[in-house]
């Protein structure tokens, strides 16, 4: 820990002058001097010059002496941060969107090998209308189930259906 010049840390400093420093304590002192050029309370080169300094310094005294003439660290209030929702993959979109590509890719395939046939026309004709009726039901289907996936996502999982109103017979 460093002295803090004008403070308690000061008076704890003149026991520990003599004391070699650790790479911790050269690393606070350039982060304290990092702060006042931020603040533009050094010029660039000198602070620089004092951050040389501060790694080449072997005792307390020696970093204390840089950062003597600085301001004592004042307690600064942390900016409140809103914790940041990760977002889940939600992987039944990221599914249905698969299912729907690769059976409208197959039905292409299939399109185009009708298109460029030389086969029986009818045969044909009866399979394109029924691949393309199977396909149209999967992107429905898959459509559906993805859509509903999303409003359980925005709701945050807690969505319910509304309860169905009772109907009462005509007449009563």
């Amino acid at each position: 820990m460093t002295p803090e010049p004008g403070g308690d840390g000061a008076a704890r400093s003149a026991g520990r002058g003599r004391l070699r420093a650790s790479h911790a304590d050269r690393e606070q002192v350039i982060e304290r001097l990092k702060e006042a050029f931020v603040q533009g309370r050094l010029a660039k080169d000198e602070f620089d010059w004092r951050a040389g300094h501060a790694l080449a310094s072997r005792t307390h005294a020696d970093l204390a002496a840089l950062i003597a003439d600085l301001p004592a660290r004042l307690p600064t209030a942390q900016p409140s941060r809103r914790p940041i929702r990760s977002r889940s993959a939600n992987t039944t979109l990221k599914r249905g969107a698969r299912v729907i590509a690769a059976t409208t890719a197959l039905t292409w395939v299939i399109w185009a090998g009708a298109v460029s046939s030389q086969a029986d026309g009818q045969a044909l004709g009866l399979l394109v209308w029924c691949v393309t009726f199977i396909w149209l039901g999967i992107v429905t289907l898959a459509g559906a189930v993805m859509l509903e996936s999303r409003k359980q996502q925005r709701s945050g999982g807690s969505y319910r259906q509304p309860p169905a109103k009772a109907v009462s017979p005509p007449g009563a």
